[in-house]
């Protein structure tokens, strides 16, 4: 298992190839899935649609790429 912080990993959900620390999948407690899946889980939990989980995730992006270096 991939765990380092700056190493790629592979998310097993959607594929997609990130370096932010994972997040553990709801749906079996073991699988580190990326950190978009995460909160699209997350959402889901709370009965968020799938739309409205997506507008979530663009926003998070845009403030994250608002965010200045430190």
């Amino acid at each position: 298992m991939n765990t380092d912080k700056n190493e790629p990993k592979v998310c097993p959900l959607c594929g997609r190839t990130y370096t932010e620390v994972p997040a553990l999948s709801r749906k079996d407690n073991t699988m580190l899935i990326c950190p978009d899946c995460g909160t699209r889980e997350s959402l889901e939990a709370i009965g968020i649609s799938p739309e409205e989980q997506e507008k979530v995730l663009e926003i998070i992006h845009e403030k994250l790429a608002e965010k200045p270096c430190k």
